[in-house]
């Protein structure tokens, strides 16, 4: 066997200055190498105490039924939170999957995952609409209907199926037939796999109808009606249900139940779609975009930039109105005008007025009839707009005390404006000695008489002008960078 050999370098018949590069990569390779190994070192120690700390996954016993908590809109996040329980209970050998479903609706490409993953499960999966007066409307009577048993509590109702556009508007022309229809095969061919009544599965489509447990148990559309899960386990015990082609006889009536909620990305990320986290982070965004041109400093500007982000991936679950979403935007663009515009204050008090009518109208009607009203709640629009109003507030009065003060502290030359000497300043690009600083509410280049180093933030004083560069020293008791 040959043993590779670490590379090394000829100088033979190389310039003499190749060669002395070639030498200086080495020693600054094997110094970068000596620099990182205890960083390497180090980082598998930590990665190796996060494991060490992490518990162990535990393994149910085999027959154990688990639980899958689906709440909300559904979306991406759902079905890959089904898809994900579904597989971990094929692994554990889980006797059953019981999802404990309650939706207004959501995502048409998410409700096909979700059903093509019910289709095709290799483990019995129940769908349980509950507690009581819970709901599987519109995409969740798709969702019901594909489990091979589906169950509902008192008090729940199923249907209002019908799909409408991503606005909740109903869907026009040839394209609202088209996606009518697709909607009616698709429902259909769930009733048919399942057995389930295929007039009544294609009503809830075409008709919008809604039904309530009982009425859904008179047509045979759901298996049974359970209250509580020891009752729906005893119900489905003895029951005979084909998984992938095959007879499996469900035995539930004494056993283990297990709960699986979302792990905290998922549940993260799911949250994003309540109306009202969306409609705070969008504020909270621009609030952090509004103060890093006010006041640059990095931090403000990418944590706004990352709630902006996060609220747009919230509005793409909701019924956006864009309407209202061009009127908070407007609000901004009065904001920041406000902070270069002598209005007096009117451009702020028209910013504040579209902001509170945009947060109002952020998201339309649902086109499902089932459906709660997705709207940012009224206590939410009051007191973002209220800590608006204070925010925009501050920053344009400080802004006119700034437009104020300056003429008082800035006399003209021939040579241009002139700082008084004496005149306090804070350094807001280090001087090292070429900088500059924040004076007279205005920010001027700056150097230090003395060629030293002055960090960011500390107080000076103006005591000099060459041209347009001032020329400053620290303040007393201000210290200076060596």
């Amino acid at each position: 066997m040959r043993t590779r050999r670490a590379p090394h370098i000829a100088c033979v018949e190389q310039s003499d200055w190749l060669c002395d590069d070639h030498a200086a990569s080495v020693m600054t390779a094997n110094a970068l190498t000596r620099l990182l190994a205890p960083l390497q070192a180090a980082s598998l120690l930590v990665g190796l105490l996060l494991l060490l700390a992490t518990p162990a996954r535990a393994v149910a016993a085999p027959g154990t039924v688990y639980v899958l908590p689906t709440t909300g809109i559904v979306d991406q996040v759902m079905a890959g939170y089904l898809r994900d329980g579904i597989a971990r209970a094929q692994r554990d050998g889980a006797a059953a999957v019981i999802i404990r479903l309650d939706t207004p609706g959501g995502a048409l490409d998410a409700t096909r995952d979700i059903v093509s993953t019910l289709l095709e499960a290799p483990v019995p999966v129940v769908v349980w609409v509950a507690p009581a007066g819970a709901q599987a409307a519109s995409a969740g009577t798709f969702i019901t209907l594909a489990g091979h048993v589906a169950a509902m509590a008192p008090g729940t109702n199923i249907g209002a199926a019908t799909p409408v556009g991503g606005q909740g508007e109903d869907i026009e022309g040839d394209l609202g037939a088209k996606v009518l229809n697709d909607a009616i095969a698709s429902i259909t061919a769930i009733a048919e796999a399942r057995g389930r009544p295929v007039e009544w599965a294609v009503s809830t489509v075409r008709d919008a109808a809604s039904y309530t447990v009982d009425a859904a148990l008179t047509a045979g559309a759901v298996d049974l009606a359970a209250g509580s899960l020891p009752e729906l386990l005893t119900q489905l015990d003895g029951r005979t249900v084909e998984v992938n082609g095959a007879p499996v006889t469900l035995q539930t009536a004494s056993a283990p139940t297990e709960e699986l909620p979302m792990n905290p990305l998922q549940q993260f990320l799911h949250i994003l779609t309540d109306p009202n986290i969306a409609f705070i982070l969008f504020t909270v965004g621009f609030y952090g975009i509004l103060f890093e041109l006010q006041n640059p400093n990095f931090v403000t500007g990418i944590l706004g930039g990352i709630a902006l982000i996060l609220a747009f991936i919230g509005f793409g679950s909701l019924p956006l109105n864009i309407g209202g979403l061009l009127l908070i935007g407007l609000s901004i663009v009065m904001f920041v005008l406000e902070l270069t515009v002598t209005s007096h204050g009117l451009l702020a008090i028209a910013g504040i007025v579209c902001f509170a009518l945009g947060a109002a109208a952020l998201y339309t009607e649902p086109g499902n009839p089932a459906a709660p009203d997705v709207a940012v709640a009224t206590p939410i629009i009051v007191a973002m707009t209220a800590l608006t109003a204070a925010f925009i507030g501050v920053v344009v009065y400080f802004a006119v005390r700034t437009h104020r003060l300056a003429p008082m502290a800035i006399g003209l030359t021939s040579g241009g404006p002139q700082l008084p000497v004496g005149t306090a300043a804070a350094v807001r690009r280090p001087l090292a000695p070429l900088g500059s600083v924040y004076a007279a509410g205005e920010e001027w280049t700056a150097r230090t008489v003395d060629g030293s180093a002055i960090e960011r933030g500390t107080p000076v004083t103006v005591v000099g002008q060459d041209g347009l560069t001032l020329l400053v020293r620290p303040a007393d008791g201000a210290s200076v960078a060596v």
